[in-house]
């Protein structure tokens, strides 16, 4: 998720802060991260010499592994896209990714809006067995397609939200709306925005890990960004100006990292642990490859997005304007489908969950949905992708055709996914 304000937008006043006690708040974070490092390097150790002793491993054989440990930690490739998919339309920021393989399915088409955070949008097609877009084919909507965001150029680092939402509304009309409107963590509250400004055009809403009141739940994010005391953006514009105009990925990826830094550790004690075991070094590469390539954002976006939404808060208190228009979401009367994680640190369940008390749709028709897990895995993580989305993209698949089988719908979503297997720790 992102810390922003494009320069065409309208400036609003920032909220005074305090800072001494969200630096507290930090300070205790710090402190119980120390702990879980030493925790987990210590279980990990303990885990490799013992495995290490029952195989009668020599010194050389423990030299041997330290060396595959270092290689497999390290190895990088560029994040790629694992289900068969056509890019349809591209403008300077986003490609639209058409995953429909043909179908002429009589089936309201489903959009999604993956994160973007300093990272590739394939998350939502992580790997061939943990992919978004192949659950919500296998539940019916067959008609899938996603953004692709391209990463901030010298050419793009002037573009603001204006520039993501009018890139949306191109793609729902080249698919022809209204569509089924999935957006995941940044994805959700661009989504939500969307949706406000033009509800004729989403046929249902779903929101996964996306902050819509992004100081509910006292998120590490908003503890940094109040602990940083700063009314006029001048660190954050300092940032930019260092990256000649954009912000740079690897700051967003060492960011997530030191937020807690704990499931860093515990990821690569997890690895040397499971040196000899195929199946979990080809999943820790998979993420690893994802996670550690990143790419840059415009400035102006991120300015925009730290101004407006982490500091004022401005899209649940209604103040927020674009282009003029005031975004409202008590515009947004349609299907409602939230997806929170119970042990989600950067957004919390609390803040997708708020988007209920901002719009019109019936009681009757918002979802809630909690994973045990994090925030990358509502993504991607197989207890979401077999658990819960299964039985939201039934719901969605109901409304979207006549003569839809939602049980049926479900059923085929979960096989989709293999059964849970000991996750990767990831933030």
């Amino acid at each position: 998720m992102l810390l922003a304000v494009s320069p065409s937008a309208r400036s609003e006043k920032l909220v005074p802060m305090n800072p001494a006690i969200h630096s507290q708040r930090l300070l205790d974070r710090f402190a119980e991260s120390s702990a879980e490092i030493w925790l987990a390097t210590a279980k990990g150790a303990a885990a490799y010499w013992s495995d290490a002793a029952r195989r009668g491993a020599t010194p050389w054989d423990v030299m041997d592994d330290a060396v595959r440990w270092i290689d497999a930690a390290t190895c990088r490739e560029h994040p790629r896209w694992h289900s068969p998919n056509e890019v349809v339309l591209e403008c300077p920021v986003a490609r639209l990714r058409d995953f429909s393989q043909g179908s002429r399915a009589d089936v309201v088409p489903t959009l999604v809006l993956p994160p973007q955070a300093g990272h590739d949008s394939c998350i939502v097609d992580f790997s061939p067995e943990q992919s978004q877009m192949q659950v919500i084919r296998a539940a019916g909507l067959e008609r899938a397609f996603s953004l692709d965001w391209i990463g901030a150029t010298a050419q793009t680092r002037d573009a603001g939200i204006e520039d993501y939402l009018s890139f949306v509304e191109r793609c729902i009309e080249h698919i022809g709306g209204p569509v089924n409107l999935v957006g995941d963590c940044q994805g959700g509250w661009l989504a939500a925005i969307y949706a406000a400004l033009h509800p004729e055009q989403v046929h249902t809403l779903t929101l996964a890990g996306a902050p819509i009141d992004f100081h509910a739940g006292d998120p590490v994010i908003h503890n940094w960004v109040q602990a940083l005391g700063s009314t006029d953006l001048a660190l954050y514009r300092c940032v930019v100006e260092q990256g000649g105009g954009v912000l740079e990925g690897e700051h967003m990826l060492n960011g997530f990292i030191f937020i807690k830094p704990e499931n860093e550790v515990a990821k690569q004690m997890q690895l040397l642990t499971h040196l000899h075991d195929p199946e979990h070094l080809e999943r820790h590469h998979h993420f690893e490859t994802w996670f550690k390539h990143v790419q840059d954002i415009p400035g102006a976006f991120y300015l925009w997005i730290v101004e407006h939404l982490f500091v004022a808060n401005a899209l649940v208190r209604g103040t927020l304007e674009i282009g003029g228009a005031r975004v409202d979401l008590a515009r947004i009367d349609c299907p409602l489908f939230l997806l929170g994680g119970a042990r989600d640190h950067i957004t919390p369940p609390a803040q997708v969950f708020a988007a209920a008390d901002h719009v019109s749709t019936p009681r009757v028709d918002v979802f809630r949905h909690t994973s045990s897990g994090g925030h990358l895995g509502l993504f991607m993580g197989g207890e979401a992708l077999r658990e819960h989305w299964p039985p939201i993209l039934a719901a969605i698949y109901e409304r979207s055709r006549r003569d839809a089988d939602g049980p049926a719908a479900e059923r085929r979503a979960r096989r989709r996914t293999r059964p849970r297997r000991p996750a990767i720790p990831a933030p």
